[in-house]
């Protein structure tokens, strides 16, 4: 738990501190072995790399940039792609690390620009990221002048991704916690700004999921919401049959109506949808950093306005409101 001691010291006062105090043990239970039996290893990646920090940091720029590569000699630099490699699949990004670029599977920096013109200015807020992945959007958020930025996602390999590189960064208010949602303790009424991006439609409750992100505002805070959509009126949304563009756990996909009332019965206000965009294969795709099938493989070969299952293809739209 070494990475999060200043997470932990700065939970003690304020809103965050009932979070604090279970937050020791859910740590503990998510970076146990037992958990994932890849932990040892990638522990054992992270504990090698090499002890050297950098005030080399860009986080307004669409690749993060962390170091310069004449800030490490050659054989440490290689030591670290071998670590980075190794924690293959790159999903979010790009990332630069001591000169080593990582083209990663999203180029998120573009949802990033779509998202950004609508908030409330993040100087000095407390925010939180749910399903952060490696914590890409973290860093940015921390770019626009964030208090601090935590995210959560109990994907482990996410988490070991995000701790190799705020290894070189110890000091920034940055962190992401192996967790899933429902780890935050209920009703806790901390933070000034919430996103759920690209979360909603894997959940088997959408409404659960809204309440759950409410409960985590201050009055008057702002949720940042991304889903998959599709076409239609008001009132509908596609539940898949059985997989979306592969996808085994797709739900729920709303329409834009239909999600603007699912977040006003869920007592938000001020709701609207700000961005409305079709995913393309130039925003997400295969790559050397995520080798495996990507968008092109799951839309259909003769009509890439469908899925290979025959839905419509990936529409994503952002949605701002407050709580009231």
């Amino acid at each position: 738990m070494r990475p999060y001691h200043a997470l932990l010291d700065a939970m003690q006062s304020g809103h965050l501190r009932p979070w604090s105090k279970r937050l020791p043990e859910q740590l503990a239970r998510a970076f146990s072995p037992s958990s994932h039996g890849n932990i040892p290893a990638w522990q054992a990646e992270l504990d090698a790399l090499p002890a050297r920090t950098t005030d080399h940091i860009e986080l307004t720029s669409p690749a993060v940039t962390i170091g310069r590569a004449d800030e490490l000699p050659d054989d440490e630099r290689q030591r670290l792609r071998q670590s980075l490699e190794k924690l293959i699949p790159w999903r979010k990004g790009p990332y630069s690390l001591f000169g080593i670029d990582i083209d990663t599977e999203w180029r998120s920096g573009r949802k990033w620009e779509r998202v950004r013109p609508h908030l409330s200015p993040l100087e000095n807020r407390l925010v939180l990221d749910v399903g952060c992945g490696s914590g890409y959007h973290c860093w940015r958020m921390l770019g626009e002048g964030a208090r601090r930025a935590i995210g959560i996602d109990p994907a482990m390999l996410f988490v070991f991704q995000f701790l190799t590189l705020k290894h070189f960064t110890p000091t920034l208010p940055v962190d992401v916690l192996p967790l899933p949602l429902e780890a935050v303790p209920p009703n806790l009424q901390a933070f000034d700004t919430v996103f759920s991006m690209g979360v909603l439609y894997h959940r088997r409750s959408p409404i659960d999921h809204l309440l759950q992100l409410r409960d985590c505002l201050r009055p008057g805070g702002e949720l940042v919401l991304e889903t998959l959509v599709v076409p239609g009126e008001t009132g509908f949304a596609l539940m898949p049959e059985g997989r979306y563009a592969r996808m085994r756990n797709v739900w729920f996909l709303p329409t834009i109506g239909t999600m603007t009332q699912w977040l006003k019965r869920c007592r938000f206000d001020a709701v609207r949808c700000v961005d409305d965009s079709v995913t393309t294969t130039d925003e997400q795709r295969r790559t050397a950093w995520m080798p495996s099938e990507s968008l092109a493989d799951f839309l259909d070969p003769e009509d890439p306005s469908r899925t290979i299952e025959g839905y419509p293809a990936p529409r994503r739209a952002v949605f701002v409101a407050t709580r009231g």
